[in-house]
């Protein structure tokens, strides 16, 4: 008994390439319908601590002003202090840490500074919430102002502290 064979049955055994097509375009649609495009955050000119020893300038650096962030136990705002002023908590606390930022920058400007040179340094304590740290980055870094609805910026330079985590007491390691 003799088998055929036919040429048609021959050519119809390779790989089927249709299907794997089909699947690659699936797979493309499907990337791109759950494509989510991101918007850039806005960029604050922060400057965080570093882990390395501070290197010598041959620049005379003006001591930054520092800003101290006082935390109750449940993460809420206690008192702001500047320097070694206190200015109180509530929610008048950042209005006045902006008018004493704006007298400061004033009065350094005033003397030949500029507000690029001029830095703050925020201090807050370890479990404050960071909402309010926000607020105080705003505040040092100027306001808007009320005749021409533009910010207006008095300091440039913002660094923090490292972190320092409470003691077993409640109170901060210093």
């Amino acid at each position: 008994m003799r088998i055929r064979t036919s040429q048609q049955q021959a050519l119809k055994q390779g790989p089927q390439m249709a299907p794997m097509i089909d699947i690659v375009f699936q797979l493309l649609i499907f990337f791109l319908l759950t494509l989510k495009i991101v918007e850039p955050e806005g960029e604050f000119q922060i400057n965080m601590p570093v882990n390395k020893p501070p290197q010598a300038s041959s620049d005379i650096a003006l001591p930054a002003i520092k800003v101290r962030l006082l935390a109750n136990e449940d993460g809420s705002l206690r008192g702001i202090q500047f320097g070694e002023r206190n200015l109180g908590g509530g929610p008048d606390a950042f209005k006045r840490l902006n008018q004493v930022i704006l007298q400061t920058v004033g009065a350094d400007q005033a003397s030949g500074g500029a507000a690029s040179e001029t830095e703050i340094e925020i201090d807050a304590d370890y479990n404050l919430d960071y909402a309010y740290t926000i607020r105080a980055v705003s505040a040092c870094t100027g306001a808007i102002d009320p005749q021409t609805n533009l910010p207006v910026r008095y300091v440039e330079k913002i660094k923090f502290t490292p972190p320092k985590r409470p003691a077993a007491n409640g109170t901060p390691n210093l």
